[in-house]
Parts: structure tokens; C-alpha cells; sequence
């Protein structure tokens, strides 16, 4: 049987010139208590550095929009990669 994670990376990514994925620091560092973006990506890319920011790896994101969806706060800005960039999906 094969798993999520084996099926996930048959994927390719090809990245951007820049990331496609912004973060308002501000916002989330000031009125952003539960961070939910750190627990419902997919692809687990948010993280906290040192400072308690929260981080995000775009390169390996699978544009499911869902990190935009649970952001209560308005402090993420998200569109697709432009121009051949972003995730290519393998097998489904």
C-alpha cells in the first residue's frame, strides 16, 4: 500500500522567483492568538522561528489555499505561483 507521503513526493515543485505566500508579522504577531495555519497545512510548512514568528516554506506548498482559508485575521496574502511555477502533480 502506498502512502501520503510516498504519493507526495512523486510531486515536482518548480519555484517562482518569489514566494507567493507573504506573511504580515504585525497582524499575526499582534492579534493572532491560536496561529491555526501552524496545524492545518498539508504539507505541515508553517513553523515558528525564535522570535515566535510564524514561518512558511512555500516552496513545498501544494496551493490548496487552506493556510488562507483558516486565517482569521486577514495575515496572509496568497495567490498562485505565476508563469510554469508551483506544484506539478503525479499520480492524483
Amino acid at each position: 500500500m502506498t502512502t501520503i507521503e510516498t504519493k507526495l513526493g512523486w510531486d515536482v515543485f518548480k519555484l517562482g522567483a518569489e514566494a507567493h505566500i507573504i506573511i504580515d508579522q504585525e497582524v499575526c504577531q499582534s492579534v493572532c492568538q491560536m496561529r491555526p495555519c501552524l496545524h492545518v497545512c498539508p504539507a505541515d510548512l508553517y513553523t515558528l522561528n525564535d522570535q515566535e514568528e510564524v514561518q512558511v516554506d512555500y516552496e513545498g506548498c501544494l496551493e490548496c489555499g487552506t493556510c488562507l482559508i483558516s486565517c482569521p485575521h486577514n495575515a496572509l496574502t496568497w495567490h498562485y505561483p505565476g508563469g510554469g511555477s508551483g506544484v506539478q502533480y503525479r499520480f492524483g
